[in-house]
């Protein structure tokens, strides 16, 4: 499995350990920065990470930074992004589950480092159940694909 993996001056030392851990579970990581503590646009690398997973380059993408939420409001700007913040490992879980979530945010201010390392690891390992999930997740793209559609008009 390939992550791509992003994070803001706020995220960026959570994001150095969390590159550390997908390489434990066997997963390769797309690093997309940032690397430093001075002030940084999340934006930036959500968009980024969301770009990765859209064209397929990453499987999958996980984005850091305060609180996870700024991150998931920009991520999910990209048509077939499905990014929120999971705080816990019910959250977590259910989010693959039920809506195959393909961008995990999270906060490096509110979380511990042994909660991080829970979630992502339930997180990535959590399946997909489908059933009536499949069909709720297919009525949200196309509602992105209706939106594209009156914007061209």
């Amino acid at each position: 499995m390939r992550i791509a993996i992003g994070s803001d001056h706020r995220g960026y030392l959570v994001r150095n350990h969390i590159i550390e851990l997908l390489a434990r579970l066997g997963c390769e990581t797309i690093d997309m920065g940032t690397d430093t503590a001075e002030s940084v646009d999340y934006s930036d690398f959500a968009t980024l990470v969301s770009k990765a997973v859209c064209s397929g380059e990453a499987d999958m993408g996980i984005l850091v930074c305060g609180t996870g939420i700024g991150m998931s409001i920009a991520a999910d700007k990209f048509p077939g992004i499905r990014a929120a913040p999971c705080h816990d490992a019910l959250t977590a879980e259910m989010s693959r589950r039920q809506n195959n979530l393909n961008v995990l945010c999270l906060s490096a201010d509110l979380l511990g480092q042994r909660l991080i390392d829970r979630i992502i690891e339930i997180w990535i390992n959590a399946p997909f159940d489908g059933g009536r999930h499949a069909r709720r997740v297919d009525r949200i793209a196309e509602l992105e694909q209706e939106i594209l559609a009156e914007r061209e008009k």
